[in-house]
């Protein structure tokens, strides 16, 4: 009798010291859910019987009311969001492929809780659907070379409708743009005409400019001295070459001075002799004209006498 109640005894004693260790466990458990820390880059949304309690919280340590406060972590730190490649075509109905980046963060965890269910994927649809309707009201070329401007027009649309759920969209790039190879090599041959264009542009402009040098300088060398000064600079820079053989065109205005001296004193000549021979032949009529004066006064007086005086 007395070895079964102390069976009992010490039976109870040991349920009694179970109990105890359980209670003090559940209790550490409950203290150690009801503390919280916060890290310095996120805060906590706390819900108390379903409603929110004030502000978000943190950073830091704080404590819960166990089974009544349920606690949100939101990160605040700056989230970096790959758009997938979308399918669209341009206004000029071209079809291009193109993916974009998105940059954007929480700046109010309570409504990013509130408001919407998952805020980086709601993010990420409405980038994507943006990105579709923005770039399909653009041609190919403004695709290509604005990219800046659609860019920052991303950004305002999208920071627009993401707002009411408290997430900042800080920065939009279209990182790649892809369209088909056949436009790819068309536009390819659109640059090389465009080259070939300013090419054969600047090639007319440097005819141009040479031969308005190129009149300049004949200007210039219009003396007989310049030429013949040009010309000992050709042969300078000829024989310098070490040639053999030169041929040398030598310009006939280089002898025109010396033609000129010699045509005017051989026409000086010609012209003094000339003159002397229309002097003499003026003196010879003249001598005949007045011997054929002579003869006829002469044949008019005889006339005009007498028989018998033109006898005497």
């Amino acid at each position: 009798m007395h070895a079964t109640l102390g069976l009992l005894q010490t039976v109870g004693i040991g349920l009694a010291a179970i109990l105890v260790v359980i209670v003090a466990i559940f209790v550490v458990a409950v203290l150690v859910s009801a503390v919280k820390i916060v890290k310095e880059y996120e805060r906590g949304v706390i819900f108390r019987l379903g409603r929110v309690q004030g502000g978000p919280k943190g950073p830091g340590l704080f404590l819960l009311f166990p089974f009544v406060d349920r606690m949100v972590k939101i990160d605040l730190r700056t989230i970096t969001m790959d758009v997938p490649p979308q399918d669209v075509i341009t206004r000029d109905n071209v079809p291009a492929r193109v993916n974009a980046v998105v940059y954007f963060r929480v700046v109010d965890p309570n409504r990013s809780v509130i408001e919407v269910e998952n805020h980086v994927l709601a993010t990420s649809q409405i980038s994507q659907t943006t990105l579709r309707s923005v770039l399909g009201q653009k041609d190919l070329d403004q695709l290509l070379t604005n990219r800046e401007e659609i860019n920052e027009e991303l950004q305002a649309i999208i920071d627009e409708q993401t707002d009411p759920w408290g997430v900042k969209v800080s920065v939009v790039e279209v990182k790649d743009v892809e369209i088909p190879s056949q436009m790819q090599r068309a536009m390819a041959r659109q640059a090389e005409s465009e080259r070939e264009r300013r090419a054969k542009i600047i090639a007319a402009e440097g005819e141009y400019q040479a031969s308005e040098r190129l009149r300049q300088a004949a200007d210039r060398l219009e003396s007989p001295t310049a030429l013949q000064l040009r010309l000992f600079q050709t042969m300078g820079e000829i024989a310098g070459e070490q040639n053999s053989t030169i041929i040398l065109p030598v310009p006939i205005d280089l002898f025109k001075p010396f033609l000129e001296s010699q045509n005017g004193s051989y026409g000086q000549g010609v012209r003094a002799a000339r003159r002397e021979e229309e002097e003499e032949a003026e003196r010879l009529y003249e001598e005949a004209v007045g011997e054929a004066t002579r003869e006829v006064s002469s044949d008019e007086v005889a006339t005009e006498m007498p028989d018998g005086e033109a006898s005497r």
